[in-house]
């Protein structure tokens, strides 16, 4: 099974993307750890909304293209991995450990843990 863990910051708070090299540390220390226990397929980190960002919005068959900053969202996805773990189980323990790095920076977090759908589970059973 492949589970996404995104972890969200405060768009408004630029202090937040600017990770110091102790938070730097302890995150290719878990990187490191997740990919030598060959669960880590992918995993980055992104820019905030006001470095090269932009949205493209459909509404009622229209679409609107915005370019970022986004000041009417505060939270935004800030980075990413991709784990190939038996069950949701194994992919709240690395997502946990994941938070741990936050905790020891003194950050405020959110963090999601999604399963990837799969073609499998898109395509109508016979």
């Amino acid at each position: 099974m492949r589970f996404m863990v995104m972890h969200k910051l405060d768009d408004t708070r630029p202090e937040l993307w600017q990770p110091d090299e102790a938070f730097i540390a302890r995150m290719g220390a878990f990187m490191g750890e997740a990919n030598q226990a060959g669960v880590l397929l992918a995993g980055e980190g992104l820019r905030p909304s006001s470095v090269d960002a932009g949205r493209i919005t459909v509404t009622g068959g229209k679409s609107t293209v915005t370019d970022g900053p986004f000041a009417e969202t505060k939270e935004l996805i800030a980075g990413f991995a991709l784990l190939q773990v038996r069950d949701k189980a194994e992919a709240m323990h690395w997502a946990q450990k994941f938070t741990d790095i936050f905790i020891a920076a003194d950050i405020d977090v959110e963090v999601d843990v999604r399963r990837v759908a799969e073609w499998e589970d898109l395509t109508p059973s016979a």
